[in-house]
């Protein structure tokens, strides 16, 4: 495959993928697995794996980290130079990201617009309890019967919950909650 048509069918792919992936990144990984070992086979099952490994532990959201190294590798892996790779690279990240970056502009302008509208303050006092709803659901959810929560734990929770009322730096409670959790749990 010539180097410019493998470019334009990673930045399609990996443009389509950031268009349909709804659900965050990991929702997106089915997809990309699809389209890059399946489909196009610009890389392995193990291959695929281990980007998806390694893009779990560095910074930043796995579907953009998965398609950082996954241009890299299938440019890589079709026979071109560290350089080309790179540029491939930079191709599906930009290509993954471009749909989220359209998207939230439009919503950006339009809250804008909007905010100060009477059936928009109605809708957003509406949507407030029922995101609480659902972070508080999925708390639940993750708290079973083999890991519990002890009353420690609750504690920093009541704290954290307190100094947050109070518009505490949000950073700040997290770096104390993960120290307290340190010299509690040690």
């Amino acid at each position: 495959m010539e180097l410019f048509q493998l470019y334009i069918t990673l930045f399609l792919v990996f443009f389509k993928i950031g268009l349909f992936g709804f659900g965050g990144g990991y929702a997106m990984l089915p997809l990309i697995q699809h389209e890059v070992v399946n489909t196009h086979n610009w890389i392995s099952v193990s291959d695929f794996t281990d980007i998806v490994a390694i893009s779990q532990t560095t910074p930043g959201p796995i579907a953009f980290n998965s398609a950082t190294y996954i241009g890299y590798t299938a440019v890589t892996n079709g026979g071109f130079g560290n350089v080309e790779g790179i540029i491939g690279s930079a191709i599906c990240t930009l290509a993954v990201s471009i749909p989220s970056l359209i998207l939230m502009t439009l919503v950006c302008l339009f809250f804008v617009k909007l905010k100060k509208n009477q059936w928009m303050q109605a809708s957003l006092s509406v949507l407030k309890p029922a995101i609480i709803g659902l972070i508080a659901a999925a708390a639940l959810m993750l708290m079973n019967n083999y890991n519990f929560v002890d009353y420690k734990s609750w504690i920093i929770f009541a704290v954290v919950l307190l100094a947050s009322i109070k518009k505490t730096d949000p950073i700040l409670l997290i770096a104390l909650s993960g120290v307290a959790g340190l010299i509690i749990y040690r």
